[in-house]
């Protein structure tokens, strides 16, 4: 089927720039949220994204001004239900992903596709709480969207050809590059990436290295853009654990085990960036490391 209208559930930084990048390739978005205030903030991020784009002449002043015209925004859940796709971009839980699910199901087209920005759980057991696991997908995007290149698509046991082949060209009209994955926890990136960050938050708790000399000796030593513990901090340290829940659950071996010191830093609130202070405390001008 062709894909004229997209709804995106939740307004947050993945939902923000997913709105962002269909605009821009010249989708009609209507973006979801349950609170006023996230839609505002994601209109001014959005905006400010944009126009950052225009500064740098990455696009006109003209397409940025249509890519805005194009977003609506909503705090009823049910106005997406016409969308010929719908991307699902909640918190990582999986209880209120099918609980958003439930509630589209009575509204959507026949056709409509439902996917979900999900960085770990599984699809196929997301695509069976609904009417058309055949045409369910996971859609996972990269942070920060506007940025990065890839789009993991993820099918479940269920999917058919053809909404995978849809959802091929969607990525190829979005400029981005697919990558296919199969439904195993946390897919490719984040079955890498993400047990990657907890071993050097072991590292971090068995005192190998301090905060400053771990994050040094990644970017200098293997040349990483950014070090891993600054990576968990911009990513969200919840986030971060909650994948490894979901590798550690799904498949029971003891290397997924998250690091103590990982659940202590969610403990205490210690989320990364969003909260102001995870490995670094971000208070001052310049980042500092909390241990």
């Amino acid at each position: 089927m062709t894909i004229k209208s997209v709804g995106v559930v939740g307004a947050g930084q993945m939902g923000n720039g997913i709105a962002h990048v269909f605009a821009l390739a010249g989708y009609d978005v209507t973006l979801n949220d349950i609170s006023q205030d996230a839609l505002d903030q994601a209109m001014a991020v959005i905006t400010k994204n944009l126009d950052r784009q225009v500064k740098g002449e990455k696009i006109s002043q003209a397409e940025r001004d249509e890519a805005l015209n194009r977003i609506g925004t909503t705090m009823t859940l049910t106005d997406l239900g016409q969308s010929d796709l719908i991307i699902e971009a909640a918190t990582e839980k999986e209880a209120v992903k099918h609980k958003i699910f439930q509630e589209l199901l009575p509204h959507l087209k026949p056709d409509t596709i439902l996917t979900s920005n999900t960085s770990s759980i599984s699809i196929t057991r997301l695509a069976s709480g609904t009417d058309r696991p055949e045409r369910f997908m996971g859609f996972h995007f990269m942070n920060p969207v506007p940025v990065m290149q890839l789009v993991e698509l993820i099918r479940g046991i269920a999917t058919d050809e053809a909404t995978y082949n849809t959802m091929l060209e969607v990525v190829d009209k979005l400029g981005k590059t697919s990558a296919t994955a199969e439904d195993f926890p946390a897919f490719i990136v984040n079955r890498i990436l993400i047990p990657m960050i907890n071993e050097a938050v072991y590292t971090l708790y068995e005192g190998v290295g301090s905060v400053k000399s771990i994050d040094q000796s990644m970017k200098l030593g293997a040349n990483w853009p950014m070090g891993p513990l600054e990576l968990a901090d911009f990513i969200g340290l919840d986030t971060c654990l909650a994948i490894m829940n979901v590798l550690h659950d799904g498949l029971a071996d003891t290397k997924y085990r998250p690091c103590p010191l990982l659940v202590k830093y969610v403990e205490a609130g210690w989320l990364g960036r969003k909260t102001g202070r995870g490995f670094y405390d971000y208070s001052k001008d310049e980042p500092v490391p909390t241990r």
